[in-house]
């Protein structure tokens, strides 16, 4: 007998959230949950959940006021959420978002006047669940021969799907509708992995000399895939479990597929996919092999011959067994003489004891993978870090690859600080802890912020044990606020005030540092009661007023340049954090009446140091002080230069002065 299994067998994206989502409910040992009908199409998980206090009711009206309502992956329509509210139950929604995105595709065309098409089966609780989004209005088709008796009048047509509808019916209804109606939109909602478990079930089957379908009778998708197995393979059984097969039947040199509906538990197809295999006699599992081998063994053998695309591996058994070079290592990069040589013992877990050309398919990944698992479960009670590399950013997280595993990290859970862009941390390796895992599921949530708060914990209470005032660390700067900036100085943050990040005046912290700066500070000031730390930045030696001691003096001159003008006088830079003050009496040798007569920013004069107060950092600066010494050398110079003349010559040189009027004095003065 040669034993196929689909690929895509078993639960889907939106039962498998559900579920999980439902276990959760379970573990609340303090509150009651029941579903809204059964969670899932499946009596096998019904009832489980029923042995675990998770019930199914008919009607909201079955629930109290102190009780929670699970609504289940098929959906229900807006009624039904509007009562829920009115009577205050606790609602849990575990609708499948692809069937959320029909609600919501519904109720907007339905408010824009559009009549509602479903394709789809009207006694389906996924069907009356979407037209409870449009008054329950909607026009429900499951065959071509429906559509042609459809009416729409004048309206403009939106059409959607049952999500696990059959694609070729559904493409026939729409052919047809596009003929008949000239406004329309049609939003192909049947669900991907169901459209995909439908082409691999027909195509197993077609291959098939037998097919098994595993699900629940009135489970619609696995209905579908019956009739879909059913018109390709005479010899189609559809079983709710494996037990529900005649023992009589003889598969013996037939070529047997098996494939589940989307409500379909792991454990049915593990069960199944056991009996059959067992179905072989013993004789021929003798003549198979000197020693008895099954899927799912884990056994050791001796590595013969180490190729680029296999190993190959003795067993013992009549046949060689071969790993793919796929299954020798998680790592793509990996190549299989990287892993084993000729002559070592390997551990390997049995794949498929017989494929169509009677191999042993083998994986020493599989095997690695189960032991890593037990690991991760390990380091998850132990709250052990790991290591791993992020892969990828995805929603509301990232990924983060750990021996083959991809472990979810939320946003919450990536730093210490919430951060919604997390693509910087792509291609980094970043510690983590296990944070939740789902066994069954083989899920793992991860988080980055539990190891660095562990180890800032651990490093402040290193930094208290030494703190002092006076300690000089180097810091890195995490944030900048207007008040100052805050500086992680080993597992604590202290605040560097804007007036301690420099000696002249600044207006924001930025114009000094950026994020991530590492710089020198040391503690100026520690409150232990409230943790707060006040650190120091400026360094003495930078102070300018210690600086301009050594380059002025009272009664020398230098060069300033004009950077406030105020009425009384105008302040100017005598270097870079120090000015003084040209007082308006000092700028010019008269009286003037706006220091902006004779003076302008950025203008550069020579002045004279006429006073310095150290102490309170003021210092006197004069104009006219240099002025006045010019004037008097000149008035010198013509007088000593007039002694030496003849008296007649300047006789001789002196121009007649006329008389001026007394009214033209008064005028001008």
């Amino acid at each position: 007998m040669e034993l196929r299994v689909a690929k895509t067998a078993g639960f889907c994206f939106g039962v498998a959230r559900a579920l999980d989502m439902v276990e959760a409910c379970a573990a609340e040992p303090d509150k009651t949950y029941h579903t809204l009908g059964p969670i899932i199409h499946n009596k096998h998980v019904v009832d489980e959940l029923a042995q675990r206090g998770i019930s199914p009711v008919d009607a909201v009206d079955m629930v109290g006021q102190s009780e929670n309502l699970i609504v289940r992956t098929h959906g229900v329509g807006k009624s039904v959420y509007d009562e829920m509210e009115s009577r205050g139950i606790g609602v849990v929604d575990v609708t499948c978002p692809f069937v959320k995105k029909i609600h919501n595709i519904v109720e907007k065309h339905h408010r824009e006047g559009y009549a509602i098409v479903i394709v789809g089966d009207k006694n389906h609780p996924e069907v009356r669940g979407i037209n409870g989004w449009c008054e329950n209005a909607a026009v429900i088709l499951a065959t071509e021969e429906e559509a042609k008796k459809a009416k729409f009048g004048e309206k403009p047509v939106c059409v959607v799907s049952q999500t696990t509808f059959v694609q070729n019916i559904f493409k026939k209804i729409v052919f047809f509708l596009k003929k008949t109606c000239n406004d329309i939109v049609i939003f192909d909602t049947i669900c991907s992995a169901t459209e995909e478990r439908q082409k691999e079930a027909y195509e197993l089957a077609k291959a098939s000399d037998v097919m098994l379908v595993l699900g629940g009778r009135n489970s619609s998708n696995t209905q579908k895939l019956y009739s879909i197995c059913k018109s390709v393979c005479d010899n189609t059984f559809l079983l709710e479990h494996i037990g529900e097969l005649d023992s009589a039947c003889n598969f013996d040199s037939k070529k047997v597929g098996i494939t589940a509906g989307a409500s379909t538990p792991a454990v049915i197809i593990k069960e199944a996919i056991c009996k059959m295999e067992n179905f072989e006699s013993f004789e021929s599992l003798v003549e198979e092999s000197l020693k008895t081998l099954n899927t799912g063994d884990v056994v050791k053998g001796t590595v013969i011959e180490v190729r680029p695309n296999e190993v190959i591996v003795d067993l013992g058994a009549k046949q060689d067994g071969f790993i793919p070079a796929a299954e020798i290592s998680d790592d793509p990069m990996v190549t299989t003489s990287d892993v084993v040589k000729p002559g070592d013992e390997i551990e390997v877990f049995v794949v498929r004891v017989n494929d169509a050309d009677g191999n042993i398919i083998l994986s020493k990944r599989k095997l690695d993978s189960a032991k890593t698992w037990e690991n991760v479960k390990k380091a998850f009670e132990d709250g052990t870090v790991l290591e791993g590399k992020v892969t990828e950013t995805v929603n509301k997280g990232m990924i983060v690859v750990y021996k083959g595993y991809k472990v979810f990290v939320p946003e919450s859970q990536a730093s210490e600080r919430r951060m919604s862009d997390l693509s910087g941390f792509v291609g980094k390796v970043v510690a983590f802890k296990i944070i939740d895992i789902n066994d069954r599921r083989k899920r793992l949530v991860g988080s980055v912020r539990a190891v660095l708060e562990a180890q800032r914990k651990e490093l402040e209470e290193k930094f208290w044990a030494d703190a002092a005032v006076g300690n000089i660390y180097t810091g890195v700067v995490k944030s900048l606020t207007n008040f100052g900036a805050f500086v992680d100085i080993g597992g604590v943050d202290g605040l560097v005030h804007i007036s301690e990040l420099s000696w002249s005046h600044i207006k924001h912290p930025s114009e000094v540092l950026s994020e991530g700066d590492s710089i020198q500070v040391y503690i100026k000031d520690i409150n232990e009661e409230t943790k707060k730390i006040s650190l120091g930045f400026k360094k003495a030696e930078d102070n300018p007023w210690e600086i301009v001691k050594s380059k002025i003096e009272v009664g020398g001159t230098t060069t300033v340049k004009i950077v406030r003008i105020m009425p009384y006088g105008a302040f100017a830079e005598i270097i870079p954090g120090v000015d003084g003050l040209i007082h308006i009496s000092q700028i010019a040798n008269r009286r003037i009446d706006k220091p902006q007569d004779e003076l302008s920013l950025g203008q550069e004069v020579e002045v004279k140091v006429t006073d310095i107060d150290w102490d309170n950092k003021k210092i006197a600066l004069s104009i006219r002080a240099l002025i006045q010494p010019e004037e008097e050398q000149a008035e010198a110079s013509v007088s000593a230069v007039s002694a030496e003349e003849p008296a007649a010559e300047l006789e001789a040189e002196e121009a007649p002065v006329e008389e001026v009027p007394a009214e033209e004095t008064a005028t001008e003065e």
